[in-house]
């Protein structure tokens, strides 16, 4: 089994920052890419960035403010959140793409999620 755990969530005033941290565990053999996603009240999820072992991508809305980082010592990928705004406020998810044994294709795991508001 593979399980994926986020961290960092909480309130925060818009302009501030908070970093979400999410680390996998369990039977990886390789983890493929690594991405957050959030979901805010009467939306629909919608992918916040992802990044893989060569490049990051952005939702527009975040550009510029949020840095995916990953440490695959770890099995860790990590959000920095910068200038947030109240629309930022959603629950956070990590996602991961895991091959669990090389004879295998990967598969999408996901965590249970993180509250992130931004509100004074």
């Amino acid at each position: 089994q593979v399980q994926l755990v986020e961290s960092g969530g909480g309130l925060v005033q818009p302009g501030g920052s908070l970093r979400l941290s999410c680390a996998a565990s369990g039977r990886i053999f390789r983890i493929n890419a690594m991405g957050w996603y959030r979901q805010a009240p009467g939306k629909e999820r919608e992918l916040v960035a992802i990044i893989t072992s060569d490049r990051s991508t952005y939702a527009d809305s975040v550009k510029g403010r949020f840095t995916i980082s990953r440490d695959n010592a770890k099995n860790t990928v990590y959000l920095q959140m910068n200038s947030l705004k109240s629309e930022d406020t959603a629950v956070y998810y990590c996602n991961a793409d895991i091959t669990t044994a090389p004879w295998y294709a990967g598969r999408p795991y996901w965590g249970k999620g993180t509250l992130v508001t931004v509100s004074s």
